[in-house]
């Protein structure tokens, strides 16, 4: 895919965001909306995966740490074909395959049930050193956000890694600044987010993750690094492309109402017409 189609693909991922959290009347938008750009890029372009063979066990994984942005996940997996995207809006129904947090039993392309923030990247962390143990070639993707790397659990792990030379492991960090009480900084600040990982040894790269010609270099480059694994920071706006949305704490875990709803989509809209100009 070219960028073009890429931002085409992302706005169409954050529209099945929007119709999911709008349908469940609960959910998580704000940090799906901001590294809807990140899950199209490594879903589209990066990863070694087949919607039509989603256990294939030489596949590429990934791990939703932050496993509160399933919508994320969700849209970009239905999406890219794993199950319709008529479905999104079963989203925490009873009975629907599509849970709150991500459920590998119940949820085609989901490699890892997640959700208790900290320890997808353990989990990612393991199925990295599998591949180094049993000489497989595939390669172990996480993505964490900024306010879970509080936790102590992410560290160990990022110790782990560094040490065993996991050069098949990256980490990618959402950084869009909110978390559910506030702003990280004043949370309880985990700046600066490169230096730490580094002092795990870490290969750090800063990017702007909502720029995919800026993830894809990224990318390229953690491809080109041997002998550690790599972290991706990427700053990011939370509730991109939703103009009520953007920036937002109140929106880190609420459903628009079907007003919000259709201003929302109108927002889309508005970005797809845009993008279909150029």
């Amino acid at each position: 895919m070219n960028k073009l189609e890429l931002q085409k693909t992302a706005n169409e991922v954050r529209k099945g965001i929007v119709t999911a959290v709008h349908g469940a009347k609960a959910g998580h938008p704000g940090g799906s909306l901001s590294a809807a750009d990140i899950f199209t890029y490594l879903y589209f372009e990066e990863m070694n995966i087949d919607p039509k063979n989603p256990k294939d066990p030489d596949r590429d994984r990934f791990v939703l740490s932050k496993g509160h942005t399933a919508p994320g996940l969700y849209s970009v997996l239905a999406n890219r074909g794993y199950f319709p995207v008529e479905d999104l809006p079963t989203l925490r129904h009873l009975g629907s395959y599509l849970q709150g947090h991500p459920c590998m039993q119940e949820t085609p392309g989901v490699d890892m049930s997640s959700g208790s923030l900290g320890q997808g990247i353990s989990a990612a962390v393991g199925m990295a050193l599998a591949a180094k143990m049993d000489s497989k070639d595939y390669r172990v993707y996480t993505l964490l956000g900024d306010g879970e790397i509080e936790e102590g659990q992410v560290w160990e792990a990022s110790m782990f890694a560094g040490h065993r030379k996991l050069d098949n492991l990256v980490v990618i960090v959402d950084n869009n600044g909110l978390q559910i009480d506030g702003k990280i900084e004043d949370v309880c600040s985990p700046y600066p987010i490169d230096k730490k990982f580094e002092a795990f040894n870490f290969h750090v790269i800063n990017i702007n993750g909502n720029d995919f010609d800026e993830l894809e270099a990224a990318f390229k480059e953690a491809r080109a690094t041997k002998g550690m694994p790599t972290a991706i920071i990427c700053k990011t706006l939370k509730g991109k492309d939703v103009s009520f949305m953007e920036n937002s704490i109140d929106w880190h875990g609420k459903a628009p109402n079907d007003e919000e709803y259709k201003i929302a989509m109108a927002d889309l809209e508005k970005v797809g017409e845009a993008l279909c100009q150029k």
